[in-house]
């Protein structure tokens, strides 16, 4: 792709970001989030590739109706109350609308059927994207909009992406499908909290973008598009190889690593307001995602793979590892020990 497209692109999808994040009227988010969705569309789609193009359809398609609801809902807002204010969404029936519309965006359960489809259509670079940025502005409004939301549905919805995003990343061969149920999965995390401490949800999502970064940037240095693939990419790198191992296990949520931090604190939160059950069943699910990142583990580091491959063996390279993974890697790692600093800010 022309590098001055992509300069356009990259800056329109800034642009998007930007107007949705900082608006307070209906019609200026969803501008934002169709400038978005624009922008990225040829990011999905410049390889030319037959799935890519379905990839790009298909995304079309799912955010060009998630917006029209999305303005659907606020003009039904604005006829009963008069109001245009993302803050003041009051009416019921508004407020259901728009819970459709932003789990049909982030791709929360009933609505996360193009996700895992879209992602692995798309190039590893632009599924980041996809994975992280992409998800900021429909959080955003969701957080906005959170003392309007039925908490019962989001309960529900939370509870099921938890499951379905880790019973259906079980059997998954190829690395960016397995990573497309696993944001389903954090994101059911994420969703759970939002009526209780948004802010918490806040933080919830920016440790799991750091790592899930850490993990797509990694994946596309060295290569691995599959499981297969992955299983010989230790002789090529081994340190980063074993630094990956690190970040799955903090992306599962295992202590003493980051990504304990989030769900330790949810589980806290949810045993306050009186929720012991629901933090429970979420702890139980977590384990279906656990087994798929220590299958990722398993055959990046810890096991040699079987002689009669027909996959070649990488050489070993001295590329340096550039220095954002490094950083990344650095704090997907040890951030867990600031938790008091976090607790406090929050």
């Amino acid at each position: 792709m022309n590098p001055q497209a992509k300069l356009v692109f990259a800056i329109s999808l800034l642009l998007g970001t930007t107007i949705t994040v900082s608006s307070n009227h209906w019609v200026m988010a969803w501008t934002g989030l169709e400038i978005n969705t624009l922008a990225v569309l040829p990011l999905i789609s410049k390889s030319h590739h037959p799935r890519a193009i379905e990839a790009a359809t298909k995304y079309f398609l799912v955010q060009a109706t998630a917006s029209t609801l999305v303005l659907f809902s606020s003009m039904t807002n604005a006829l009963y109350t008069g109001q245009w204010d993302i803050t003041q969404l009051t009416h019921p029936t508004s407020s259901l609308i728009l819970t459709a519309a932003i789990s049909m965006k982030l791709g929360l359960v009933p609505f996360h059927f193009w996700f895992p489809e879209v992602l692995q259509g798309s190039p590893m670079m632009t599924g980041l994207l996809l994975s992280t940025v992409m998800k900021f502005p429909p959080m955003t409004l969701l957080y906005m909009t959170s003392p309007s939301l039925n908490p019962t549905l989001l309960t529900f919805m939370a509870i099921l992406s938890a499951a379905f995003g880790g019973w259906m990343g079980l059997n998954q061969t190829q690395t960016r499908k397995i990573m497309a149920f696993s944001s389903i999965s954090h994101l059911g995390w994420m969703i759970i909290i939002i009526i209780y401490n948004p802010k918490l949800t806040l933080i919830n999502f920016f440790l799991y973008a750091m790592m899930t970064a850490t993990v797509f940037l990694t994946l596309n240095s060295i290569k691995a598009l599959k499981l297969s693939t992955l299983m010989t990419s230790w002789t090529k790198s081994p340190s980063l190889s074993a630094m990956f191992l690190l970040t799955l296990l903090s992306l599962a949520g295992l202590p003493p690593l980051t990504g304990f931090l989030p769900k330790w604190l949810i589980i806290q939160e949810l045993t306050k307001q009186g929720m012991t059950p629901t933090a429970m069943i979420m702890s139980l699910l977590s384990l279906l995602s656990l087994f798929f990142y220590l299958r990722l583990a398993y055959c990046a580091t810890i096991t040699l793979p079987p002689h009669t491959t027909n996959h070649m063996k990488q050489w070993h390279t001295n590329k340096p590892v550039s220095t954002s993974i490094s950083i990344l890697t650095t704090l997907s790692i040890i951030l867990l020990p600031i938790s008091p600093l976090i607790v406090a800010a929050i």
